[in-house]
């Protein structure tokens, strides 16, 4: 097994993963690994467009800034398009939200290795790292933060 997957963070991160070892593999070459969602995380797909908009910014740094401010957990940027916020399983049952979609039981997220946080023009990074295993954002949080960035692109900025 890789320095990647001994970690506590690493561990529980691929606890939802079919096998360790490729894992290992997909991260030792800088991939992120497909991982299922919905045993220890659900993550909340967030348009690039509005957590923009609700940070105020489009400068990487800025907006990982505001995030883990905000969020106070982890989350990952899928360069171009897309930030998935981590957050407990069993959320997509509950979701309500219509700007914003949550892989739960049977969906499958890229996940970057823990130390990849960097932005990249088009790998996976983790924008909010993981600080423990099982801190995960507040879903009623996340849900807010897209929320404001909605009203924001509606020009409706209270």
């Amino acid at each position: 097994m890789s320095q990647f997957v001994e970690s506590a963070i690493a561990r529980w991160l691929t606890s939802s993963g079919p096998d360790p070892a490729v894992t290992s593999e997909a991260w030792s070459h800088g991939r992120p690994a497909m991982l299922r969602t919905g045993g220890v995380y659900d993550a909340v797909r967030m348009p690039r467009t509005l957590v923009d908009a609700a940070t105020g910014s489009t400068v990487p740094d800025v907006v990982a800034g505001v995030l883990n401010e905000v969020l106070n957990g982890p989350v990952i940027c899928h360069p171009g398009a897309w930030y998935y916020a981590l957050v407990p399983p069993g959320t997509c049952e509950n979701w309500r939200s219509p700007v914003a979609v949550v892989r739960g039981r049977g969906g499958w997220l890229g996940i970057p290795r823990p130390d990849r946080t960097e932005p990249a023009p088009v790998a996976p990074y983790w924008a909010v790292p993981v600080r423990r295993a099982g801190k995960l954002c507040v879903p009623e949080t996340v849900a807010e933060l897209l929320r404001v960035g909605q009203a924001r692109l509606e020009g409706d900025v209270r």
